[in-house]
């Protein structure tokens, strides 16, 4: 369980580095936020109408209100980093951020091509302030090419790379979309690991760059592997998972007794296919010669797969589980299991993948981990995400070296709330 603190008390291997996160939605503030996990130091930069994600109240079928103004949205995308306020479209708001910009060591953002640099916040004017800085830009489809302009969302860079018909079942009238921004969601991770190879790149060859990761090139690797093994074959496509005929039986999926499903992963399963008949109790499966080998199962896989549903069909999951688990073979298979689950799930627990988070507004809450554990830095989740402006006055006085008066002459030009 981690509580809410100041950087002072934070780990991570990213301590001591400052991030100046101007972004909005999910994708750019959930890069920032690993930062964070990883102890950075992220300043969030809002207009003083604040991140659009603030009003956001209805992005899943889950309940986005918390109370006390937060909603979930906002808290998972923004934690550990604190808040400032600035009108970017004010010259006095614009020589804050350049004053930020001289200490920072990475700069974030996620706005259209054309934005950052009409409001004087784009790579070429930032680096001239400091060479060194570390620039990350998100977008949707990259910075060239006629339509590195377009807006995009989550379901936008699932369409547009492919992701949708990997999702999809071969008989579906219509694609799938995955769930829970999961675009976004991949495009956060390859940002955030876009901007520590610069990190590494500065530390070692003494240099600062601008990074670029658009939803297009980040779902595009999220099924990289299967990409260009196609590629290499001349463009073939990969077909959905087609679970009455697969390729593999022993890699497929069937439903318990329970209504609960099972997924094997046997990919050498002329291994498995002895011992595995065996726990089922289907022996007299073993040297029938449709399914002997690799070649012959994926021939004859309706009929294989008619008769492992069947089986699967008279046990319920966990008895099924405790079957393999007892058979002094290494099945390999998973549960499958629903989101709500995982909160349960004892492995989830032992390696705290889910946290506890003491919310100095709405109590103790719940929150998932940083994925990554550190032996020797760990991560952890040190705050919540800020009221609009939380930190202005703090960051202003303390850090950038303004007055009272200064901040009263900031406020009367309608730079800062």
């Amino acid at each position: 369980m981690f509580s809410n603190g100041a950087n002072g008390s934070t780990t991570g291997p990213l301590k001591g580095v400052r991030v100046l996160d101007w972004t909005i939605w999910q994708f750019g503030p959930v890069s920032s936020a690993m930062m964070g996990d990883m102890g950075a130091d992220v300043i969030k930069i809002e207009s003083l109408d604040g991140d659009s994600g603030r009003g956001l109240w209805r992005a899943s079928n889950l309940t986005m209100d918390l109370g006390e103004g937060r909603n979930a949205y906002f808290e998972t995308c923004n934690r550990n980093k604190r808040g400032i306020a600035l009108n970017l479209k004010t010259e006095e708001g614009l020589q804050v951020l350049y004053k930020l910009v001289e200490g920072a060591d990475v700069f974030v953002q996620n706005f259209r091509k054309g934005v950052a640099e009409r409001l004087g916040a784009g790579y070429e004017t930032l680096h001239e302030i400091n060479p060194m800085l570390v620039y990350g830009s998100a977008n949707g489809y990259g910075p060239d090419g006629p339509d590195a302009h377009l807006p995009s969302f989550d379901g936008c860079g699932q369409a547009r790379s492919g992701l949708m018909m990997s999702a999809t079942a071969p008989d579906a009238e219509y694609p799938t979309r995955v769930t829970q921004g999961v675009s976004d969601q991949i495009g956060a991770i390859m940002l955030c690991q876009g901007v520590l190879a610069a990190l590494v790149a500065r530390h070692v060859q003494g240099i600062g760059q601008k990074v670029e990761t658009s939803h297009l090139s980040a779902n595009m690797w999220l099924q990289g592997m299967g990409m260009t093994m196609s590629l290499l074959n001349g463009g073939r496509d990969f077909r959905s998972y087609d679970r009455e005929a697969p390729t593999n039986p022993l890699a497929n999926l069937y439903k318990c007794k329970d209504g609960r499903c099972i997924q094997l992963m046997h990919l050498q399963p002329d291994r498995f296919w002895e011992p595995f008949m065996k726990v089922l109790g289907l022996d007299e499966y073993i040297d029938d010669p449709r399914f002997s080998d690799m070649a012959p199962r994926a021939e004859n896989a309706r009929e294989i797969v008619k008769i492992l549903d069947a089986r699967f069909a008279t046990r319920n999951a966990d008895e099924w589980d405790s079957a393999f688990r007892s058979s002094g073979t290494d099945f390999i298979y998973a549960m499958v299991q629903s989101i709500k689950e995982l909160e349960h799930d004892p492995q989830v627990i032992a390696n705290d993948y889910i946290t506890e988070f003491d919310h100095p507004v709405i109590g103790k809450v719940k929150m998932c981990n940083h994925p990554n554990i550190y032996s020797e830095t760990p991560s952890g989740i040190w705050r919540e995400a800020p009221e609009l402006g939380q930190h202005t006055e703090e960051i202003l006085i303390d850090e950038l070296n303004y007055n009272w008066d200064d901040i009263q002459e900031l406020r009367e030009a309608g730079a800062i709330l």
